[in-house]
């Protein structure tokens, strides 16, 4: 039997630990008294989670056997380096490796360095001299700063901006935010897709792809967020994934580990999570990330079959490559429920409150449907807002639209001052993902030539 420390507001990872027959007591640490970590945990703390004395201070009383950390703050903070000089291993890299997330310019890099494909056209800048420049002879381009944003600080020419001095003006402000430096990289064309990899420093093993939806609004409109929904397929490819679009991302994750160690010295005992685009000059690296995905990882875990204390157990000892990962063949669509106004001015409803009570009647809850708290608070079985996403749902079925009709009226059922993407996981959606692939990569013409 053991017992678990949970870093972060992941409901996702928590109910995965629950399910499994290993665990005896779960202690959870979040920023928020999120109603779905207090019904599973032996005891919740809400603290500051990237912050390692307080980490530390908790893991001391509450001397877990091991830790998994659930989102990126703590990783770059150093919370797993903290916990290790106590003696608790953590499922989570150490922050010299967690780099390859909270530093853009390090993961350009060490791809470039160590001769790994997928590396867009790039150039750093670690000061404001020929930012100007060079963007004058850019056809497009995205700027990136170095430096976590919570998946928003992204911006592209021509979307965000449409003048250069709009752009060196952005990259000012960065420099004004204490970022170390700009990644300005070509913007490419393709559809992007998640592909995460369970890794122990020396083996790996890789979960099923998945795509995620940046924009805020339906039909791809709108600013980026956190993540405003997923969805995976019952074969474990995407409508516009060939298996050797995975098998490539997968052998992209497997280097870019193996370099880290050589890079750092340091085994990455953790979750490798890539972000790749379609292109039609093959794939491209968007970003990488040293732990789950929001909202991925409720696609994936909803999946899973694997005990997940045994793949922590694995993974920290370094045996990974003695225990098979076996996710169900299902399709599964997750919606997020956000507060009007996100992500700009969520603040507005800070506060209001949401009421899931058709969701908790479901007779589908847990078996078809999954119901995922986020950023929300929990007060005396009140649920408010934040300003941040606040629940997700994932409808699981044989194929994608069954998944997508459980999913949508799951969302469409809860209540307040909140919004979703009715369009996640529509056939419309998936068909112009297909379409737009087939127009980059000249396919539809060789399908219509065939025909």
């Amino acid at each position: 039997m053991n017992d678990v420390l949970s870093i972060g507001k992941s409901h996702a990872i928590v109910e995965a630990l629950v399910r499994s027959p290993q665990l005896r007591r779960l202690f959870v640490i979040s920023d928020h008294a999120n109603p779905g970590l207090k019904a599973r945990a032996h005891d919740l703390r809400v603290g500051k989670t990237a912050d390692p004395r307080v980490v530390v201070d908790y893991a001391k009383e509450a001397k877990p056997d091991f830790a998994i950390v659930g989102s990126e703050e703590p990783l770059s903070e150093g919370v797993a380096d903290a916990l290790a000089q106590i003696g608790v291993p953590c499922v989570g890299p150490r922050q010299a490796t967690a780099r390859l997330e909270y530093s853009k310019s390090f993961t350009r890099e060490l791809i470039a360095k160590y001769g790994i494909a997928g590396n867009p056209r790039y150039r750093i800048f670690r000061q404001r001299d020929g930012i100007e420049d060079y963007l004058r002879t850019q056809p497009s381009f995205v700027i990136k700063p170095d430096g976590l944003t919570g998946g928003k600080g992204v911006k592209v020419f021509e979307e965000h901006f449409h003048r250069i001095e709009e752009a060196v003006q952005y990259c000012d402000e960065l420099f004004a935010k204490d970022h170390k430096a700009v990644v300005i990289e070509e913007r490419l064309d393709g559809e992007e897709f998640s592909f995460q990899s369970f890794f122990d420093g020396r083996h790996i093993a890789h979960m099923i792809p998945v795509q995620d939806h940046k924009r805020a609004y339906d039909g791809d409109k709108g600013p980026n967020t956190g993540g405003m929904g997923s969805c995976s397929c019952a074969d474990h490819l995407l409508p516009f994934l060939t298996p050797d679009d995975v098998a490539q991302a997968a052998d992209i994750n497997r280097q870019v580990g193996e370099a880290l160690f050589k890079e750092t010295g340091q085994e990455y005992k953790g979750i490798l999570y890539g972000g790749f685009m379609r292109t039609r000059d093959g794939l491209r690296v968007i970003e990488y990330n040293c732990r789950f995905g929001d909202p991925e990882v409720m696609n994936v875990l909803s999946l899973l079959e694997t005990d997940f204390i045994d793949i922590c157990k694995v993974i920290i000892d370094g045996s990974l490559d003695a225990l098979t990962v076996k996710f169900r063949h299902q399709a599964t669509v997750c919606k997020y429920i956000v507060p009007a106004g996100y992500p700009d001015k969520a603040s507005m409803v800070k506060d209001g409150r949401v009421d899931v009570g058709a969701i908790l009647d479901s007779p589908d809850l847990d078996r078809r449907l999954r119901m995922y708290y986020a950023a929300v608070n929990d007060n005396d079985g009140t649920i408010t807002l934040t300003d941040s996403r606040s629940l997700a749902v994932v409808g699981i079925a044989d194929t994608l639209f069954e998944a997508e009709k459980i999913a949508e009226a799951a969302a469409s059922s809860v209540k307040g001052p909140v919004f979703h993407r009715k369009d996640i996981g529509t056939s419309q959606l998936i068909q112009k993902r297909i379409d737009h692939m087939n127009r980059i990569t000249g396919e539809e013409r060789r399908q219509r030539a065939a025909s």
